[in-house]
């Protein structure tokens, strides 16, 4: 098993960018067409995609209560704009549904909360915060500005809106920071790399619900959502979301189906 599996991997290591684009797209149609006729209600994968985030903050969360450190390669400052768009999320989810991913959303909130106080305070000195280098206001400033210009167009009030195009534009780039530290140490240590993956996996499924929510209804889940550029753009960000954390996954799971605990990335990943 393990011999094809590395035949596999070297075929894969010698395509030329474009092939492995090409590969990655077919790949994931495939997943798309499996998991529309295998799960019958697709809001399921929404639900499915906050207990995974919620699974790899939980990750982080044994990892600090263990070893007393953070010193793992990993970014306070993505868990600060995690918390953000999970509090603006959780409002948004209070103020106009109020339903199973308000629970969820408090759930990750919570876990994301106390990750960040470990960090800053019970464990700074082990935080890397030469690595950490990415201003957050170069993430959160554009995401402000791009939700006052577009944001949905129903009848909640004009700040909910705006304050869900926030959360949406947020939690797309969310990952950035955590993204930087990785790619200036080039080692990932098991737990963060359980816990970025989980986001991977995460920000997939929520990016197939969306995509085969628009599908069955044949598009019309986007005149729903509202007029303008801001059903695209909350496709977009579904997409945008997946697409910054594929390269690491791929790398997530060639390391693991190697044997290998720590993973090593190549120069240009990420």
């Amino acid at each position: 098993m393990k011999q094809p599996v590395q035949a596999l991997q070297a075929w894969l290591r010698r395509q030329p960018p474009k092939i492995k684009v090409f590969l990655a797209s077919v790949s994931a149609l495939a997943a798309l067409i499996v998991i529309r006729l295998v799960v019958y209600d697709h809001d399921n994968l929404f639900i499915a995609a906050e207990a995974v985030h919620a699974l790899g903050i939980s990750v982080l969360i044994f990892k600090l209560a263990t070893e007393k450190t953070c010193a793992g390669r990993l970014s306070l400052k993505s868990q600060e704009l995690t918390a953000m768009f999970l509090g603006a999320r959780l409002y948004c989810s209070y103020v106009m549904e109020y339903d199973v991913h308000t629970i969820l959303d408090l759930t990750t909130l919570t876990a994301t909360v106390w990750v960040i106080y470990m960090m800053r305070f019970n464990l700074n000195s082990s935080y890397m915060l030469e690595k950490d280098n990415v201003s957050e206001l170069y993430v959160v400033i554009p995401c402000a500005a791009l939700s006052l210009v577009v944001h949905p167009t129903t009848q909640h009030h004009i700040m909910n809106r705006i304050i869900w195009a926030f959360c949406v534009y947020l939690e797309s780039v969310s990952v950035l920071p955590q993204l930087r530290v990785m790619q200036n140490t080039k080692i990932v240590e098991p737990f963060t790399a359980h816990y970025v993956f989980a986001l991977g996996v995460a920000r997939f499924l929520s990016c197939a619900h969306w995509i085969l929510q628009v599908w069955d209804t044949r598009g019309q889940l986007l005149t729903a959502l509202g007029y303008g550029m801001w059903p695209s753009l909350v496709l977009l960000s579904e997409i945008v979301q997946t697409f910054i954390l594929a390269d690491f996954c791929y790398y997530y799971v060639q390391s693991f189906m190697g044997g290998r605990l720590v993973l090593r990335l190549p120069s240009g990943v990420v």
